[in-house]
């Protein structure tokens, strides 16, 4: 996959800005204007997911109507036709890869709630932590624009690890999870680390490799150099001694 300047740029901030301390808000605020610049897309909405409540809450957006968000909270996350479907990837999806265009624009969702804001091509992505979905990232084009590309996808991905750590340690209390991440950032590269924390999602050497954009026998070599500086033999030990 090729990069421009700019989004070479755009990701280097990206993960700069992951890579600091912030609040679990502010880290959804942030990335809404890098994600949306780095998409070229023109809308953002976040939100945090409430397993008790099975709803979601605690919106932010970007160039979106605020009552359109709380008319979401109040009524359409309940006759909302695709993202139920799109939180279980733990990958970046869109909204045409679980429900056809044709389909979603016959919908109330879509022309009571996502047309009243112009939104018309979105992809999700779901900050997934030890089976629990810490946050989303929802990024909207207008009509005027293409549906993401394949491309667009992968971009998400690489940034996917960054922002599930972030938010991970937002909602940790403060030092709960030092020493794993010390272990992390004194002992690994940047790559090794990525690697590691997608295996500690549980994620597949397949699903690592499309998530990074690197060939399997890459992410092998990063997991042996972990399992080595670690001083762990397998998948699980190396996920057991980075979880105490």
């Amino acid at each position: 996959m090729y990069l421009s300047a700019k989004q070479a740029t755009l990701l280097g901030q990206i993960m700069q800005t992951l890579a600091e301390p912030h609040e679990e808000n502010e880290i959804r605020e942030i990335m809404g204007d890098l994600v949306m610049q780095l998409l070229g897309a023109q809308y953002y909405a976040s939100f945090v997911w409430q397993p008790v409540e099975q709803t979601f809450a605690q919106p932010t957006q970007i160039n979106m109507d605020p009552m359109n968000l709380r008319a979401y909270e109040s009524y359409y996350q309940f006759h909302d036709p695709i993202t139920p479907l799109m939180q279980r990837y733990q990958v970046a999806v869109r909204a045409t890869d679980v429900l056809p265009h044709e389909a979603l624009k016959k919908t109330e969702f879509f022309n009571d709630f996502l047309n009243k804001d112009g939104l018309y091509w979105g992809v999700n992505l779901y900050a997934w932590h030890q089976g629990r979905n810490l946050g989303d990232m929802r990024i909207w084009r207008d009509r005027r624009r293409e549906n993401f590309t394949q491309d667009d996808m992968r971009l998400l991905d690489m940034l996917q690890p960054a922002f599930v750590t972030a938010l991970a340690r937002a909602q940790t209390p403060s030092g709960a999870n030092a020493p794993a991440m010390n272990l992390l950032s004194q002992r690994l590269t940047t790559r090794e680390q990525d690697t590691a924390r997608l295996v500690m999602l549980g994620l597949s050497d397949k699903e690592i490799a499309r998530r990074l954009d690197i060939s399997t026998t890459t992410v092998r070599t990063h997991l042996d150099n972990a399992f080595r500086k670690v001083g762990v033999g397998n998948r699980a030990a190396l996920v057991h001694k980075l979880s105490q």
